[in-house]
């Protein structure tokens, strides 16, 4: 919910929408505007209405098989742990490509500062990212039917290729406006938090 009224105002206010992004999108560590609290404030804020409904509708799609799952309390916190895991390795992504770019130009560079400034990452795809991994790691073989092809898969099997196509993505669209590194962050922390918990005995699977 908080999603898609944050949404109404950075729809209705283009102003507003630059602020909230300036503010409360999660920058690059090396860009001025970086603030720690990015980290979780970024995943409440969306680019454009596919980028919102997609995200949404995958979250109530598995979100809610998981939270019964695992309970409501405990639910958030793996999807909150998934959406900051996301921002790490996002931010981690982020620096060591910066500094590739540092070490042929400068970070005295007003072009390529101005650049660094304008990296910044939006979206709730990292926790619902972490959400998919965990149905189907719970749920392995739950049958879905996909739209194209239009074809049952077992869960497992689907998280298995979206992950894989994510990290084949992440290395060869680079400049891409879409952020795989933090899909990908998103499923190692949520696959390392369901191990934990597993460990010490407080779900089973």
């Amino acid at each position: 919910m908080m999603n898609v009224v944050i949404f109404l105002a950075q729809f209705l206010s283009p102003k507003l929408d630059a602020t909230l992004t300036s503010t409360f999108g999660l920058h690059a560590l090396q860009s001025v505007n970086f603030q720690v609290y990015q980290l979780v404030t970024y995943m409440f804020l969306h680019g454009g209405v596919s980028h919102l409904f997609f995200n949404m509708f995958a979250l109530w799609m598995f979100g809610r098989v998981l939270e019964w799952d695992l309970g409501s309390k405990r639910f958030l916190t793996f999807y909150m742990v998934s959406g900051i895991g996301a921002g790490v390795l996002n931010l981690f992504v982020n620096y060591w490509e910066i500094n590739s770019l540092i070490s042929t130009y400068s970070l005295n560079d007003l072009n390529l500062q101005a650049h660094i400034n304008r990296m910044t990452t939006i979206g709730a795809s990292g926790g619902v990212f972490g959400v998919l991994l965990g149905f189907g790691l719970i749920h392995p073989n739950e049958r879905l039917m996909l739209l194209i092809p239009p074809i049952p898969i077992k869960a497992k099997y689907f998280v298995i290729i979206y992950g894989v196509l994510e990290l084949v993505l992440g290395f060869t669209q680079r400049t891409s406006n879409i952020a795989h590194f933090a899909h990908i962050g998103g499923m190692i922390f949520a696959y390392l938090l369901l191990r934990y918990w597993k460990a010490k005995g407080r779900i089973y699977y």
